[in-house]
């Protein structure tokens, strides 16, 4: 996924900025750069036919969730909006792609370490439907690309959770 970091930020500018880095990591960039094709904004499609879809925010909710019956509002008590994710039909696997960008200290590192109770409450919407669920994080290497880090890395490895800098491989999500 390209990427051009900004390296401003922190404070008030901490949404900005990681609006920024969520834009200039694109799941769909990604997918057409490598060759795959995306109709409707979401539907993707490789040389053998339809693989999945590539969606972000509320459109998990209203494009995927609710088509196939499931009203997240009744299940959890807070709508979760992935900032990308990749339902692949081919594995039966939601790949849930969250995307920190840090630039100062802050609390979005403190964040990091929130992700075993949004993969309950995935799995709870999930199990309903007969999805598996890997839940990842991107971020950005800037900040946290350091070996300050290690300690919510190797908690991430040992609950499984897989994290990637900058750059997603498609293999991360089953293709």
């Amino acid at each position: 996924m390209p990427r051009q970091a900004n390296r401003f930020g922190g404070g008030a500018n901490t949404n900005i900025n990681g609006l920024h880095f969520e834009q200039t990591t694109s799941l769909n960039a990604a997918l057409l750069n490598a060759g795959f094709s995306i109709d409707n904004n979401f539907d993707v499609y490789d040389k053998n036919g339809f693989i999945g879809y590539s969606i972000n925010q509320d459109k998990f909710s209203t494009i995927f969730l609710r088509q196939r019956g499931v009203d997240d509002r009744a299940i959890n008590s807070k709508r979760w909006n992935p900032d990308e994710a990749f339902i692949n039909e081919r594995n039966k696997t939601v790949y849930i792609i969250e995307k920190k960008f840090q630039h100062t200290s802050g609390s979005v590192d403190e964040k990091l370490a929130t992700f075993p109770f949004k993969i309950r409450e995935y799995k709870r919407l999930l199990d309903l439907i007969g999805y598996d669920l890997v839940y990842m994080y991107l971020l950005s290497s800037d900040w946290f690309d350091a070996p300050k880090y290690q300690d919510y890395f190797d908690y991430m490895d040992e609950l499984g959770c897989p994290h990637y800098f900058d750059n997603l491989p498609l293999s991360a999500i089953g293709l």
